[in-house]
């Protein structure tokens, strides 16, 4: 990256980017407590002069007893609060479209405000992970916007130069990160909500398949479409909290299961607009284009160029189409009886619903289903396709001076996504030339939020962010689906050449541990790479080997089975603790001229022996 203009790095008024991993050794080391990290955003909050960021929040003295509770709980408790609370202690902020117990919800139309009587099942299920609520946040009214200055309670300012808009609608929740008010939030996106206020904040921005998590406790703009989004400073800290959000939830009827795709461990085929449309910002193509050359360049990755109608074509449907009868839907008579309480672009749009009639909306989503099946020959043989977060990036002032034309130019990239149900990761991409930020985001199919997170965090340390904390590889979210255990004892190991096949199909690694003391380990003759062969034999005849054993979708274990070369296969293994797992045996003939290397104790220690 040229080094000519100190503005291609992090501006000097940006503050610390604290990561969610960095705060958790802070707390193991002693270095901070959850009392004295509150006490300290609290001041930080209250010495800004960015108080349009957010619409209420929790009485400081309230927080501070919850924080001074999980102070001594970290006392009595020591590490083990770490692996009951992954995110013990960390400050988050939610976007005011989502429920939290007796706080109101306004959608930033403070004569829609109700307070919830419960919190939104994602709000619950990050107090139980150890989060601590600070507030919540401003946003284009109604999740209305991609510009973040549609809201009674002021327009959000760029965290980095306020003069530009913050992006939308997710706005409060983008700049209360990028302002290290709190270390994480939640957004929502409909539209690309969640992912361009991430690229004018230089954030990370992680919009997941839909119905991954709940939206019990939202406020929808259109409820088949609506995300619960995440922002964080690192692909690593988005992708520990989605860990704690994720999960089925009966409450809410669009909530589903979506089997997850396994990460890439062998380059990337990536797929790109052939014609990108920045609408002439020419400062926003050249750091698309500098931060997609350098992704390039990395080792195993494949660049295509598709022609991008197909989703462009797609994204009109939502804002020029019958869906925007979803967001009319949800105010239902509040929208007749409270108009002149309303934003008035907020008003306009939603009063677009009246164009529409059910024939329209059946036509549409035929229309739909033409495009995402042109999407998905277009994308086929790709892992995932990148694409700018925002065409260009514009002041306040220009925005009011053109609300509806400047809002649309910034959803070219994103308003698709969620119609042709995909996931998308906007990460922070190289610094334009004027100082500002730009950013790409990652788009696959449902289901491919590992992948693009894996991939992400790879990404953001090639284009200057920090090395990701978390191995990110090895911690797909919680299965959702059935599973099947796998023990493997050779070139399946974590670190050995085998080990991206277990990856590749969405394993994780639940067990390092050892057989029962009735298996003998050969090392194989010829086979590439090299492999070790597990035999069992009589009780008193072996030894107890070093096995890993290793969680995988059953869907997955016909595939992985049918890859294993003879005279290797997949039987039944005995654990050290009396278990039985599937796992990897050798036939009889294959020790044939095996060298015994059972006294080694395991295949890792004879390759060390042999170093």
């Amino acid at each position: 990256m040229p080094t000519t203009s100190p503005l291609r790095h992090e501006p000097a008024q940006a503050p610390d980017r604290l990561t969610i991993s960095a705060l958790l050794d802070d707390y193991r080391s002693g270095a901070a407590t959850p009392g004295k990290t509150v006490a300290e955003l609290l001041s930080r909050i209250e010495a800004s002069d960015r108080h349009e960021v957010w619409i209420s929040r929790v009485p400081a003295k309230q927080l501070k007893q919850q924080a001074a509770a999980l102070d001594l709980m970290l006392q009595i408790k020591g590490e083990a609060v770490f692996d009951a609370m992954p995110l013990f202690g960390i400050p988050f902020a939610v976007k005011d479209n989502i429920d939290v117990a007796d706080m109101p919800t306004t959608g930033a139309c403070p004569e829609f405000s109700a307070v919830a009587a419960a919190s939104a099942t994602v709000v619950r299920r990050l107090q139980a992970a150890g989060a601590l609520l600070v507030g919540k946040t401003n946003l284009d009214q109604f999740a209305t916007g991609l510009v973040g200055v549609r809201s009674p309670y002021g327009a959000v300012r760029n965290s980095i130069k306020p003069e530009y808009v913050s992006g939308g609608s997710s706005s409060g929740s983008a700049v209360a990160v990028a302002l290290g008010q709190v270390l994480f939030s939640l957004g929502t996106d409909t539209a690309g909500s969640g992912r361009v206020p991430a690229a004018f904040n230089h954030l990370v921005g992680l919009k997941p398949t839909r119905g991954l998590i709940s939206g019990q406790g939202l406020l929808p703009a259109c409820r088949t479409l609506d995300c619960i989004s995440i922002f964080a400073h690192d692909v690593a800290g988005a992708w520990r909290v989605l860990q704690s959000a994720a999960g089925y939830d009966d409450a809410d009827s669009y909530s589903r299961k979506p089997p997850m795709l396994g990460v890439k461990r062998r380059g990337y085929r990536i797929t790109v607009p052939e014609q990108p449309e920045f609408y002439g910002d020419a400062l926003a193509q050249e750091a698309y284009e500098r931060t997609l050359a350098r992704i390039a360049a990395m080792p195993g990755v494949a660049i295509a160029k598709i022609p991008f109608e197909a989703f462009t074509d797609a994204a009109q449907l939502l804002y020029q189409g019958p869906w925007v009868g979803e967001r009319r839907a949800v105010l239902g008579e509040f929208f007749v009886e409270h108009a002149a309480d309303m934003d008035p672009v907020v008003r306009q749009i939603t009063a677009q619903a009246d164009n529409y009639d059910a024939v329209d909306a059946f036509n549409a989503q035929y229309r739909l289903a033409d495009l995402k099946r042109e999407a998905e020959t277009l994308l086929e043989g790709s892992d995932l396709l990148l694409v700018p977060t925002t065409t260009t990036f514009p002041t306040i002032a220009e925005v009011e001076a053109d609300p509806v034309a400047r809002n649309s130019q910034l959803g070219y990239y994103t308003n698709f996504v969620n119609l042709m149900d995909m996931a998308a990761l906007a990460i922070p991409g190289l610094w334009r030339d004027d100082g500002l930020p730009a950013g790409v985001t990652l788009i696959g199919p449902a289901g491919s939020d590992h992948r693009l997170a894996e991939a992400g965090a790879q990404f953001q340390l090639l284009l200057g962010g920090a090395a990701q904390a978390d191995d990110i590889a090895t911690a797909p979210l919680p299965f959702n689906e059935t599973t099947i255990a796998v023990c493997v004892v050779g070139a399946h190991l974590s670190g050995q050449p085998l080990n991206w096949q277990l990856l590749e199909a969405g394993a994780r690694r639940v067990a390092v541990t050892r057989t029962a003391a009735q298996y003998r380990l050969y090392a194989l003759a010829d086979t590439t790479p090299p492999k070790p062969g597990l035999a069992r034999t009589s009780v008193g005849d072996g030894a107890a080997i070093a096995v890993e054993v290793w969680e995988m979708p059953l869907r997955q274990f016909g595939g992985f089975v049918a890859a294993i070369p003879a005279p290797l296969g997949i039987g039944t293994v005995e654990l050290a603790d009396g278990s039985s797992v599937k796992g990897f045996i050798c036939e009889p003939a294959g020790i044939a001229g095996a060298t015994d290397i059972t006294h080694h104790g395991g295949w890792a220690a004879y390759l060390a022996a042999r170093a």
